[in-house]
Formats: structure tokens, C-alpha cells, sequence
């Protein structure tokens, strides 16, 4: 993808959102960057982005489909990341993942299409796999729907995916696994550990940590996004974004620990234990398609990117913003 694009990225106040938008302003786009409305004007994570000239914030929401098309007029490439994420809360409220997850997909590709946008990159995840059948993960595992979250996120795709069979709309499915970084929500495992051992605790509370995960750093996540885009064989194609590589929970809590210097003491706390058919108990990505079709290879390994997140968490004005003592759903 050339300079000067104008691109659209929508849930760019969120965490990856964020850091893709910091991205493309440095690599010289016009960013067009959709925050969910909300009445106090709060931009989320972009509020601490620097004023650039090449910026400008629109509050939204993919809900409504007459919103979307002014939206996505007079935009090139659009990087869809709005959703709804967090899967504790997809037990409590599906309906509203449904609506904003598939909905909300369908109205910004009805609206790319009618606004001829040249690329659209739909953002998926690796929960739609569920627990792996087979290792590593390639993108013809057999989807499995353990959450009401990924069960909406196997719908977005799948009309994103339609929109390009059925209109030939220039799309991508850019399918990350465990991606995490600075600004990530404090209801994921890795700023759950760094901030309860950041705020002095004895004891951390987490749920199951035999799980394994491919954790991928939130800058490789973000260049994948570009490849993708700059790679006209990926229209109509599902890839993964992935480091490759397992680690259990248990291992990078140890991790976290070394890093930290701490002896905090491990609790397990019943509330953030998933439904025990829900919880997926491994994720290893398969990234050869990538690499084969972009050549992007993830540069951040597990213990530099932890570091990294531990860097930006540990300054104080950062670890403010987060509450160790709550459990985020």
C-alpha cells in the first residue's frame, strides 16, 4: 500500500486500534479514526496520541448502517477492529455481540461497497477456532463457536467473507491470535499479572492457567495488518497473524514474575474461570500462509514484548488508568 491513502480505522480507541492508527500516521496516511460515541468525548487510547495533522476522529457506531456510509465515503482502505471483545461479558450480554460484531460488519461492508473502497481488512480472531484439533493452526481448522463471542465472530466473518463471493468486494480476513502490548484491557491475563504484582500484591488472582496461548506483540500484529493490505493475493483469502510459538499461562506468569523480580503468590479466583466447555485450552498458530503470501514475520519475542509492556504498565500515569483490585468482565 502506497502513502497518501486515506484510510479508515475503525475502533481505533481501542487497544490495537490505537497502536495500527499510530502506525499508519507514521508511514504517511490520512487517517479517518472511528471512536465509539459516548458522551463525556472521551477518544479512549487515542486521547494520548499526539495531535497529527493527517488525524481526524469521527465518534460512531457500526450499528447504524445509515452512519456507516458517510463514514466510509472518499476512503481507500479500511482496517475494521470495532467490536465487542471481552468473552465474560458475551455470557452476560450475547445479543449485544451479535448486533455490533455481525451486524455492524455487515453495515460497513454494505457501505464499502457502495463507496467502491479499494481494500477492506476485516479483523477475525483465533477463539473462532476454539480449543486446537490440531497443532500448529492453520486457516482450514475446523471453526468451533465455545463463547458467545466467538460464535458472533464466526458470523462477522462469514458475511464479511460473503460480500466478497457475492460482489466481489476487495476484502481480507486478518485472523490474529493472542495479541497483547501497552494499553491492552486490564481483563486480560497478561496486564492482569503485571498490574496486581505492579500494585504491590502478595497474592494474584487469575482463573486456569493451563491453557497455552500464542501471544504475538501488538507492533507485529499491527505490520501484519499493513502486509495484508499490501498484498493484493490476500483479497478473498482468511490469514493468520501469529508469533508461532506456545507458551501455558503458568509459564508466562513465571515469566512475569522473573521479569518483575517478584515472589507473588498464585490464587485462583473462581469468578474468572470460564464455563468449562467454553474455554479454549489451546492456541498455536500455523503463520505459514503469511509469510509465504507476505512475507511478514513477527520481529518481538515473548520475553522483549513482555518487557516492553512491563516498561509502559510500571510508569505510574499508565498504571493509574488500571484497577489491580477489580476483576475487569
Amino acid at each position: 500500500m502506497t502513502t497518501n491513502k486515506r484510510v479508515l480505522v475503525t475502533g481505533a480507541d481501542g487497544f490495537i486500534g490505537s497502536h495500527l492508527t499510530e502506525l499508519l500516521l507514521r508511514e504517511g496516511h490520512a487517517v479517518r479514526a472511528l471512536v465509539q460515541y459516548n458522551s463525556l468525548g472521551s477518544w479512549g487510547w487515542l486521547d494520548a496520541v499526539d495531535n497529527a495533522d493527517k488525524l481526524e476522529v469521527v465518534s460512531g457506531d457500526i450499528r447504524d448502517a445509515h452512519f456507516c456510509q458517510t463514514l466510509t465515503r472518499d476512503i481507500d482502505v479500511i482496517y475494521h477492529l470495532a467490536a465487542l471483545i471481552a468473552i465474560p461479558y458475551s455470557y452476560v450480554a450475547p445479543s449485544s455481540y451479535l448486533d455490533t460484531n455481525a451486524n455492524g460488519t455487515l453495515n460497513l461492508c454494505q457501505a464499502a461497497l457502495d463507496n467502491q473502497v479499494e481494500r477492506f481488512i476485516h479483523t477475525s480472531t483465533s477463539e473462532v477456532y476454539g480449543t486446537a484439533r490440531y497443532v500448529p493452526i492453520d486457516e482450514a481448522h475446523p471453526l468451533q463457536a465455545q463463547s458467545p463471542y466467538s460464535a458472533s465472530k464466526i458470523a462477522a466473518d462469514a458475511m464479511a467473507m460473503s460480500y466478497h463471493c457475492a460482489f466481489e468486494l476487495p476484502l481480507s480476513i486478518a485472523r490474529p491470535f493472542n495479541t497483547y502490548g501497552p494499553r491492552q484491557s486490564a481483563r486480560a491475563v497478561i496486564p492482569a499479572i503485571i498490574c496486581q504484582i505492579a500494585a504491590g500484591k502478595k497474592e494474584i488472582q487469575l482463573g486456569d492457567l493451563s491453557p497455552t496461548r500464542d501471544f504475538n506483540y501488538v507492533a507485529d500484529t499491527c505490520r501484519g495488518f499493513l502486509a495484508l493490505a499490501q498484498c493484493p493475493e490476500a483479497i478473498g483469502e482468511v490469514v493468520n497473524i501469529g508469533s508461532n510459538t506456545e507458551i501455558s499461562i503458568e509459564d508466562t506468569l513465571q515469566l512475569i514474575r522473573e521479569l518483575m523480580a517478584s515472589d507473588i503468590v498464585f490464587v485462583t479466583d473462581e469468578q474468572r474461570l470460564r464455563p468449562k466447555a467454553s474455554e479454549v485450552t489451546r492456541l498455536v498458530c500455523d503463520n505459514t500462509k503469511m509469510v509465504e503470501m507476505t512475507g511478514h514475520l513477527p520481529q518481538v519475542d515473548i520475553r522483549e514484548g513482555l518487557q516492553r509492556t512491563i516498561d509502559w504498565l510500571t510508569v505510574p500515569q499508565n498504571l493509574q488508568r488500571y484497577r489491580a483490585e477489580i476483576y475487569h468482565v
